[in-house]
């Protein structure tokens, strides 16, 4: 994974150096206290994936101009104020290896801190001048807002089924790969084909990076991850992984982890024996398969377009989001 990572960063190393720039500048809230609570997220690692697949695939529709890097930042903006909520609901107390915004300062500052990254996205938006554009920004947050409520409503519920899995991650993350692949299409004024190509392309890639994450909360430690092994199902939330395991189970092992998702205290040895019964059941290799599949998906969407370098490039960070696990 290493290797890949690397070929991409050093493929885009002026755009995210552009973005960063960016992402900087239009943080400028008339209250500074704002920029440092919003600042420690912001700059704590991320990969700024989602203003680079909209700066890149507006660039695959001939449009190259400098407001696409100005205009990728509404997806980091909205995409920080998700984590800013969701740590606060979830009650996590690390991200990216650092303590969680509302543990530092208090949940009211981590909450208006998110409320106000999501007003500056719409803010940008309207720099657009088209209402296809804002509307689209609109349902982007919609759906996140429901997707995140859909999961709190099933929290600690084993009898969530795959598809409604597929439903909630759907929401909470692939709207906002798609939206970026989606609007860099519309600001280009990009042909329907492409701009429903582009789609297609960003909603696959989405799946396929939260089925994943998902997959690393179970797979890797707090080093690589920045937050504590199992946070998912200590949090009582129903991932690919537990929801494939369930289907394997004995009724003793159901009953098991129904006591463990549900208790919400789970001991390092209990997620031990959780893991290698996953294992035991191929669930960790059903994720794979099911983000595979995505990520097959996603470059064929691209297809309507010429062959290029810039395409191949888009191909390539379809296979990092599957190979992040390495």
């Amino acid at each position: 994974m290493t290797d890949i990572k690397q070929q991409i960063q050093q493929r885009v190393a002026l755009e995210l150096e552009a973005i960063e720039e960016a992402i900087r500048r239009h943080l400028d809230p008339e209250v500074t206290f704002v920029s440092d609570v919003a600042g420690h997220i912001l700059f704590s690692g991320g990969k700024r994936l989602r203003p680079l697949l909209m700066v890149l695939c507006a660039r695959l529709c001939g449009y190259d101009r400098p407001f696409a890097i100005s205009f990728s930042t509404i997806f980091e903006y909205l995409h920080v104020a998700t984590l800013l909520h969701d740590d606060l609901v979830d009650g996590a107390q690390l991200r990216r290896g650092k303590p969680a915004a509302h543990t530092l300062w208090s949940p009211e500052t981590a909450v208006l801190t998110g409320d106000y990254l999501l007003a500056k996205a719409l803010s940008i938006a309207a720099c657009a001048e088209d209402t296809r554009i804002i509307a689209a920004i609109g349902n982007i947050t919609e759906n996140m807002a429901q997707g995140e409520i859909h999961q709190i409503q099933r929290k600690r519920d084993i009898t969530l089924s795959e598809s409604e899995y597929d439903e909630v991650i759907r929401r909470k993350t692939a709207v906002l790969f798609e939206g970026a692949c989606r609007i860099s299409a519309l600001l280009a004024k990009a042909s329907e084909q492409r701009i429903q190509a582009l789609a297609d392309y960003g909603y696959h890639l989405g799946m396929a990076f939260q089925m994943i994450d998902d997959l690393i909360d179970y797979t890797q430690d707090a080093a690589k991850t920045g937050k504590a092994p199992g946070a998912d199902i200590r949090e009582g939330k129903m991932t690919l992984p537990l929801i494939h395991g369930l289907r394997h189970a004995s009724e003793t092992e159901i009953q098991w982890i129904t006591d463990l998702v549900e208790g919400g205290e789970i001991s390092e040895a209990d997620f031990q024996s959780l893991h290698a019964l996953l294992e035991k059941w191929g669930s960790f290799d059903y994720t794979r398969r099911r983000a595979f599949s995505h990520v097959e998906k996603a470059k064929a969407s691209l297809g309507c377009f010429e062959p290029s370098e810039l395409r191949t490039l888009l191909e390539t960070v379809a296979d990092y989001c599957l190979k992040r696990e390495g």
